[in-house]
């Protein structure tokens, strides 16, 4: 900022006619506010942002923190710093080694009834310490002390010290997606990347949800952590949607074999059984072996019922003998009839 008239200098030596610009000592200053402007002026002077003015400026030292505010008190505003190390009474924002009890503020024109001025914190012609400052912005060329004769407000200004960063580059990471069998659907945080076998490269290191779906199979998920620069492999191993077979028979105790593999004794529900077309075959002392063939949908029961038939019962062996013995003497009978028969006509 350029130095206004009165800074840097001797007040007693200051060369502007006008005398606002020559900052006098207390003892030097015309009291010419009467207690009606006073009034006056604390009802319009105040500082532009009313959130600004309860939370205060945060930031670190060399930054600019632009400040503004409205005033109908006069043509400028004069602008003082209290806080760590400093007079008690302040100093001039843009040169600290200025006393406000001596005459130095840092005056500001208004223009209409607003003003405006940036700080350049970094230079101030000199160092602030790393704290928490008082801004005061007055009506006249008073400092803290003499604060009776003008009306004022104030923003707590919290400087703290300046830091250098350096940002790692992020190398991303990749994903290599299998499943078994392949052609499943993969999905990354929920949206749809394509089918196995997948890579998914340029990611960022992250934790990711990706879910495998394949018709026929129950749908897989699986948290997968990507690392910068590296590739983070994935098998899914599907495992096949089931459904079930209830299997009763009359007479119930029989054999139930499932696909010609014993699985109990009926009445029994073989669950988890792979959907798809099966044999069921009942086997039981005294019945016929009994063979069906179903058809199984995903995630249904379907029943599967049989009534065995009984074994035909055999004839006894002394049953056939006793039949034996008339049935060869009826032969003998009548072979012999037809020998008498023959002998009679040859005569």
């Amino acid at each position: 900022m350029d130095q206004m008239p009165g800074y840097g200098q001797d007040p007693s030596s200051a060369t502007s006619k006008n005398p606002d610009d020559q900052y006098q000592p207390e003892h030097m200053v015309s009291k010419k506010y009467s207690p009606a402007i006073t009034v006056l002026m604390a009802c319009v002077l105040f500082l532009a942002g009313s959130a600004a003015a309860y939370s205060g400026i945060q930031t670190v030292m060399g930054d600019e923190v632009t400040i503004s505010g409205a005033a109908t008190s006069g043509p400028y505003v004069y602008l003082f710093l209290t806080g760590p190390n400093l007079p008690e009474n302040g100093v001039a924002l843009h040169d600290i080694t200025k006393r406000a009890d001596r005459g130095y503020f840092t005056k500001v024109s208004v223009d209409g009834d607003r003003w405006s001025y940036t700080w350049h914190t970094g230079s101030i012609n000199g160092k602030l310490d790393e704290g928490t400052y008082t801004l005061w912005v007055v009506s006249g060329p008073n400092d803290r002390s003499r604060l009776a004769q003008a009306d004022y407000r104030t923003i707590s200004v919290t400087l703290g010290k300046p830091f250098i960063t350096v940002d790692t580059p992020v190398q991303p990471g990749s994903m290599d997606l299998q499943s078994v069998p392949d052609g499943a659907s993969v999905t990354v945080n929920g949206d749809y990347r394509g089918k196995t076998p997948l890579v998914i490269s340029g990611l960022s290191p992250s934790t990711y949800t990706v879910s495998f779906s394949r018709p026929g199979f129950l749908e897989m998920y699986a948290q997968v952590i990507v690392q910068g620069g590296r590739n983070s492999e994935v098998i899914a191993n599907l495992q096949p949607e089931t459904g079930s077979l209830a299997v009763n028979s009359t007479p119930s105790g029989a054999r139930v074999l499932l696909d010609q593999t014993f699985a109990g004794l009926s009445p029994v529900v073989l669950l988890n059984t792979t959907p798809g077309n099966h044999t069921i075959t009942l086997e039981k002392d005294g019945y016929v072996t009994t063979a069906r063939q179903v058809s199984l949908a995903f995630g249904q029961q379907t029943p599967v019922d049989v009534v065995l038939v009984p074994v035909p019962t055999a004839v006894p062996p002394a049953t056939q003998a006793a039949g034996l013995v008339p049935a060869m003497a009826g032969a003998v009978v009548t072979v012999l009839g037809l020998l008498a028969y023959s002998h009679r006509r040859t005569r």
